[in-house]
């Protein structure tokens, strides 16, 4: 296990040693084996892609939805209008957007890139990331992905924010600033805490460094994550952003948890 003292630059070699030899390892594996769908199994014609059972299940998220928050809205209220939950507790970040809504296939592809070595699907969910933000990107000078911190770094191997804001930023033209963000303290896991436990449990958990301070000032800025869930942690990323002098900070992901349907205001 690495010192907290390793530095920086031997940390980031061991890591890519350690994907590269996964990355040989999975293309043997692609001549050995079929390609499976990551989400149900089944076979599919090559690899970073789903089979088309579980394309037809996916819920894409598009307009008509709450211009802050992105939820989609059960029907067309006018352009601009805002959701209860934006009104009632609007968060740090400018607006927020995402690519399909949080459900069964949606958990598993998330599930196989994460924690399955899946780094090819980076490609296929980055590009629907890029569709859904575009919007947000047109207007945005840099990509941050939310940070990992070096521990779970090092038990995972990369950073999905990372993976997917590499594949936006080819998508997009707008660079991905990687170095912006980080994660200063290691947290417990977010998964069966309630919305104020969440916010509790990541606060004072980012920082941005004195001399990146001047690659977020002025800047208008979109973070990326994989899944928005009560949006804790963005808004913690977003206010750590804001107080370093961000002029604006945009939310992109790959899926997002969607309450019951709600009439918008």
């Amino acid at each position: 296990m690495p010192s907290m003292n390793m530095p920086e630059p031997l940390m980031a070699g061991l890591l890519r040693a350690a994907s590269g030899m996964r990355g040989a390892l999975g293309h043997v594996l692609n001549f050995a084996l079929p390609p499976l769908c990551p989400a149900c199994r089944g076979l599919v014609e090559g690899q970073g892609g789903v089979c088309a059972e579980c394309w037809a299940k996916l819920s894409f998220i598009a307009p008509p939805y709450c211009e802050r928050l992105g939820v989609p809205f059960v029907y067309d209220p006018g352009p601009g209008v805002l959701s209860m939950e934006a009104i009632a507790n609007p968060p740090a970040y400018g607006r927020a957007r995402a690519a399909v809504r949080f459900d069964d296939v949606a958990r598993a592809l998330i599930h196989a890139f994460k924690f399955g070595d899946r780094l090819d699907l980076a490609p296929m969910l980055g590009g629907w990331m890029a569709q859904a933000g575009r919007g947000l990107l047109a207007g945005a000078d840099a990509i941050v992905p939310v940070p990992l911190h070096w521990r779970r770094l090092w038990a995972r191997r990369f950073n999905q924010a990372a993976a997917l804001a590499k594949i936006i930023s080819e998508h997009s033209g707008v660079p991905a600033a990687f170095h912006v963000l980080a994660r200063t303290r290691a947290t417990p896991h977010q998964i069966g805490l309630s919305r104020a436990e969440r916010a509790t449990n990541i606060q004072g958990a980012f920082r941005v460094a004195d001399e990146a301070r001047i690659d977020a000032r002025g800047k208008r800025l979109i973070l990326v994550d994989d899944v928005l869930t009560s949006g804790a942690t963005v808004d913690a990323c977003a206010r750590t952003l804001l107080r370093a002098g961000a002029a604006n900070v945009d939310v992109l992901v790959f899926a997002r948890v969607v309450e019951a349907a709600r009439a918008p205001i």
